[in-house]
């Protein structure tokens, strides 16, 4: 699977506890990442500031869903159930 241009649900619903350029204590679920632009694209994507778990992550059927509504709610409800 491809990611869907312009989704940006794995740069908001998830915590991200490594540093990012603007977020040096990283991000928390369900922030929007400061490297996300106006049109839901990473600012920092292929460049060596963006985060290890950025670049690692893959689109799948069962993270992203069919739109980007279920894939916020998708990745939102991984990120609770991975909590402790």
């Amino acid at each position: 699977m491809n990611c869907r241009l312009g989704c940006g649900a794995c740069c908001i619903a998830p915590s991200i506890t490594s540093p990012i350029p603007g977020m040096p204590q990283g991000k928390p679920a369900g922030v929007r990442c400061i490297q996300l632009d106006e049109n839901n694209l990473c600012r920092i994507f292929g460049k060596p500031e963006r985060p290890l778990l950025c670049d690692r992550f893959t689109a799948e059927p069962d993270v992203c869903g069919e739109s980007t509504e279920e894939a916020l709610w998708l990745i939102t409800s991984l990120e609770a159930a991975t909590q402790s």
